[in-house]
């Protein structure tokens, strides 16, 4: 990481941080994954995957409660799809 931020001691998996920071992540997201990736104990931190449905098919108020769980700014305002678009990039 010649020339590169020190993520700090809480990201396990520096390489995986950065190459996420890199494709645009952002630091909270390329932490949360690159810890992931760094459990030895899970095989591939995506194939259990949730117990939500994907967002789609989640209700504006519904996607609204947790823009606001997450402190998302202009989510009263915002369309079903840029709500959709918000929680993804978070």
């Amino acid at each position: 990481m010649a020339g590169r931020e020190d993520p700090g001691p809480s990201v396990k998996d520096a390489d995986t941080y950065e190459a996420l920071r890199d494709q645009g992540a952002s630091k909270e997201k390329a932490a949360r994954i690159a810890n992931a990736k760094a459990d030895p104990g899970r095989e591939d931190p995506s194939s259990k995957g949730g117990k939500h449905p994907p967002y789609e098919e989640w209700t504006v108020d519904d996607l609204r409660d947790r823009a606001a769980e997450l402190d998302v700014e202009g989510r009263s305002s915002m369309t079903k799809d840029e709500l959709v678009e918000a929680l993804r990039s978070r």
